[in-house]
C-alpha cells in the first residue's frame, strides 16, 4: 500500500490516459487507480481522519441500510406482491448480492472516498464516472428525504401513544399527501447533520448505538408478532403474479441501498484494503436476513388485503395482534431511532462522494473544504443536509424511492462493469478480495440491474431521464472544463 500523499513508483503506474485531442478523448480520460489512492483523505484546508474500523464500517453499512425497506416501504410493496413479498425481498436482496461482491473487490483495491464514482473513474472515463456520480447524488441525497419523510409516520405513532396527541397533518405531510410542510422530516435530518459535524469518529459511535437499538426492536416485532401468525394469510401467495413480486422487488431495492455506504469511508478506514470488503459482505448478510424474517413474520399475522400503504405497518400490526397500544409504542420508539441511523450514514455517504468529486474538480471546490480541527466537511455537510431536508419536507414518499432506485440500479450496474474493466487492464494489481466466477458473477449483476430497472413504472424513468439530462449540462458547462485532469493537461 502507498504511504499517504506518496507518488507511486514508475513500474506501478497505469497506463497513460489518451493524449488531449478531441471531445472524445477528453470524456474518456481516467484517474489513475495509484493517484486516487496517494490523493486520499485530503481536501481544501484539511485532511478526513483515519478512525474507523471494521466494526463501526459494518454498523455504517447496516446503519445506512436496515429500516428503509421494513420500517417505511413494507406497507407500500406488500399491495403488489401480497404475501409473496419475501420472494421480493429475496430478489432484491440478490440483485444487492452480485452488485455487493463487485463493491467488495473495487473498495479493497480503490479505498477510496468516493464509492462507484472513483471506481468509474479509474476504468471507464471522466463522463462515466460523472454519470455515476450524478446517479449517487440521487441515491443518497434523494434517499435521505425519502427515509426523512417515514420518519415523521413513526414520530406520531409514538407521540400519540406516550403524550395522547399528534403533530397536524398540515405540518406532518408533504403538498400532495395532505399537508403543507412536512416539519418532522425536515427535523430529523437537521439532528442527523448535528452529529456529522462533530466528526466521523463521534458519529459513528451514535449510530452503533442507533444501529443496536433498531435490531432489537425488529426482534421485539418478530416475537410479538409471531403469535398473531395464521396459516390462512399465507394464501394465496402470489395472488397477483410473478409481475407483482418483481415490481416490488424493484421498490424493495430501495431497502438495500445503503449496503455500499461502508465504501464511502474509504478515506476515513484505519485498514480500508482488508475491513471495507468484510464491512459490505457482512452488513448485507445481516440485512437480508432480518428483512426476510420480519417481511414473513408480518404478512402471517396481517392479512396482505389490509396493507394500506402506511410507512407505520409495523406499528399497526402490533397493535392489532396484541390489542394493546405499549407495544406499539415500543416498536415506534425503537422505528424513530432507526430510521435515524439511516438518514445520518446516508447523509455521511453523500457528503463524502461529494468531497471526492469536488476534490476532482467536477463539482466546486466549497464541498472539498475540510475544517481543520474536526476533520469534516463542513460546508458540504450543511449545504447537502439542507437541500436533504427541504426536499423531505416537500415531496411524497413513494416518488422519492422509485427515484432512488433507478439512480441506484444505475450505480450498481456500473460498478460490475468496472470489475471486469478493471481485471482486464490492472490483472497485476493486488486485490484483498475477489469476485468469484468472474466475469460471470459480474455480468449476472449487471443483468439483475437492467431487470430491475425495467419492472419500474414509466414516470420513474421519465424523471431519470430529466435527472441525467442536467446532470450532463452540468458537466458539460462546468465539470468538464475544470476538472483537475484536464487542468493538469493544459
Amino acid at each position: 500500500m502507498l504511504e499517504h500523499g506518496a507518488a507511486p513508483p514508475a513500474s506501478q503506474q497505469a497506463e497513460p490516459n489518451p493524449p488531449v485531442g478531441g471531445l472524445g478523448a477528453r470524456l474518456m480520460r481516467r484517474k489513475p487507480v495509484e493517484r486516487l489512492v496517494a490523493e486520499g483523505g485530503r481536501g481544501e484546508g484539511g485532511s478526513l481522519r483515519r478512525s474507523m474500523g471494521m466494526w463501526q464500517l459494518t454498523m455504517i453499512s447496516i446503519g445506512a441500510t436496515l429500516g428503509t425497506g421494513i420500517f417505511v416501504v413494507l406497507g407500500e410493496a406488500v399491495p403488489d406482491a401480497g404475501p409473496a413479498v419475501v420472494v421480493s425481498f429475496v430478489i432484491a436482496g440478490l440483485t444487492a448480492l452480485f452488485s455487493a461482491l463487485s463493491y467488495a473487490e473495487l473498495a479493497g483495491t480503490i479505498p477510496v472516498s468516493g464509492s462507484s464514482y472513483s471506481y468509474a473513474y479509474a476504468t471507464m472515463g471522466e463522463l462515466i464516472a460523472w454519470v455515476c456520480g450524478w446517479c449517487l447524488i440521487l441515491e443518497y441525497g434523494v434517499s435521505v428525504a425519502a427515509v426523512a419523510v417515514g420518519w415523521g409516520e413513526y414520530l406520531n405513532e409514538l407521540l400519540d401513544g406516550t403524550l395522547g396527541f399528534t403533530i397536524p397533518d398540515a405540518l406532518a405531510a408533504p403538498p400532495g399527501d395532505g399537508g403543507i410542510f412536512n416539519l418532522p422530516a425536515l427535523l430529523v435530518v437537521l439532528l442527523a447533520m448535528a452529529f456529522l459535524l462533530g466528526g466521523a469518529k463521534e458519529s459513528a459511535r451514535a449510530n452503533t448505538v442507533m444501529v443496536a437499538v433498531k435490531i432489537a426492536a425488529l426482534i421485539l416485532f418478530c416475537a410479538v408478532a409471531f403469535t398473531g401468525i395464521r396459516a390462512g394469510n399465507y394464501t394465496p401467495f402470489m395472488p397477483l403474479g410473478m409481475a407483482g413480486v418483481s415490481a416490488a422487488g424493484a421498490t424493495l431495492f430501495f431497502s438495500y441501498i445503503g449496503f455500499d455506504a461502508a465504501s464511502t469511508a474509504g478515506e476515513e478506514a484505519k485498514n480500508p484494503q482488508r475491513d471495507l470488503p468484510r464491512a459490505i459482505m457482512l452488513s448485507l448478510i445481516i440485512v437480508t436476513a432480518l428483512y426476510c424474517l420480519v417481511a414473513a413474520v408480518a404478512v402471517g399475522a396481517l392479512p396482505w388485503k389490509k396493507f394500506s400503504g402506511s410507512e407505520a405497518a409495523l406499528a399497526s400490526i402490533m397493535k392489532d395482534v396484541t390489542g394493546q397500544d405499549v407495544w406499539a409504542v415500543l416498536l415506534a420508539a425503537g422505528a424513530v431511532v432507526a430510521i435515524a441511523s439511516v438518514v445520518l450514514t446516508v447523509l455521511y455517504g453523500q457528503t463524502r462522494i461529494l468531497f471526492a468529486m469536488s476534490r476532482d474538480g467536477l463539482v466546486p471546490k466549497v464541498f472539498s473544504t475540510v475544517h481543520a480541527r474536526t476533520g469534516v466537511p463542513r460546508a458540504n455537510t450543511v449545504i447537502v443536509s439542507l437541500f436533504c431536508g427541504v426536499l423531505a419536507a416537500a415531496i411524497p414518499l413513494g416518488q422519492l424511492a422509485d427515484a432512488t432506485s433507478i439512480g441506484t440500479l444505475f450505480a450498481f450496474a456500473l460498478v460490475n462493469i468496472a470489475v471486469i474493466v478493471l481485471r482486464r487492464t490492472r490483472p497485476e494489481m493486488p486485490r484483498t478480495f475477489r469476485v468469484p466466477l468472474s466475469p460471470l458473477f459480474p455480468v449476472i449483476g449487471f443483468a439483475l440491474c437492467l431487470w430491475m430497472m425495467g419492472s419500474l413504472q414509466f414516470v420513474t424513468w421519465v424523471v431519470f431521464g430529466c435527472w441525467m439530462a442536467v446532470g450532463l449540462v452540468l458537466y458539460f458547462a462546468y465539470g468538464l472544463r475544470r476538472s483537475r485532469l484536464a487542468t493538469a493537461e493544459k
